[in-house]
């Protein structure tokens, strides 16, 4: 069998009752059915959170190819410890941060994704509080403005890569703190210490855009 994994193209109806675990232990054996249908369960999703990190359609496939064929390929390592779908979005996040960083670049992040007030989702530390406090409660227009936007995005970019990469998983791709958890290998309490600091990070930068406006 060859070692490239290309994306299924049907549906494996016969072993879509089979939970993950099951599937899992016949692809170890080298049953790609069982494979595909794993991943037609969650190529969407992976595609998706690819496309968070990369903004690009054709990066994103690309980043797809090569998840896929990296879980293939170390699927007998997989030992169970977590959930098959947290495993692989790892190994995604993990494919996209290293395309990017070979290339240099940033994930970006379309702030129309983002509610205007997911700042003030304080996690378990209490609510955030900072300079330029009142800016969520500025008009939705302003919030929108092509120039907040590209500060949002630059003071996003600014962010260490373990403060970003949660805050792109737990905050833009919608997932629980637990499945953040999960997908990057870390607790619960380091993802909502994470998540704590990348919002104030932000709430302090886009407080400082506005007090100079």
């Amino acid at each position: 069998m060859s070692e490239n994994a290309p994306t299924p193209q049907t549906e494996n109806t016969g072993l879509g009752g089979l939970s993950d675990d099951a599937l899992v232990a016949r692809a170890k054996h080298k049953d790609f059915e069982a494979f595909e249908a794993l991943i037609e369960r969650y190529q969407d999703k992976v595609y998706r959170l690819a496309f968070r990190f990369t903004r690009n359609e054709t990066e994103a496939k690309e980043i797809v190819q090569e998840t896929l064929l990296s879980v293939w390929r170390k699927l007998d390592g997989f030992k169970g410890d977590s959930q098959f779908s947290s495993w692989l979005y790892r190994v995604t996040a993990n494919a996209a941060l290293m395309r990017l960083r070979t290339q240099r670049r940033h994930p970006e992040v379309s702030t129309e994704e983002l509610d205007p007030g997911f700042l003030d989702r304080g996690p378990a530390y209490g609510q955030i509080t900072s300079p330029g406090d009142n800016w969520a409660r500025r008009p939705d227009d302003e919030l929108q403005s092509e120039e907040l936007r590209t500060q949002l995005q630059k003071a996003i970019d600014n962010l260490p890569d373990i403060y970003r990469t949660v805050f792109l998983i737990r905050d833009v791709d919608g997932f629980s703190t637990e499945e953040t958890a999960e997908a990057l290998n870390i607790s619960v309490p380091t993802v909502k210490t994470r998540l704590h600091r990348a919002r104030i990070a932000l709430r302090e930068a886009i407080g400082t855009y506005f007090e100079k406006t």
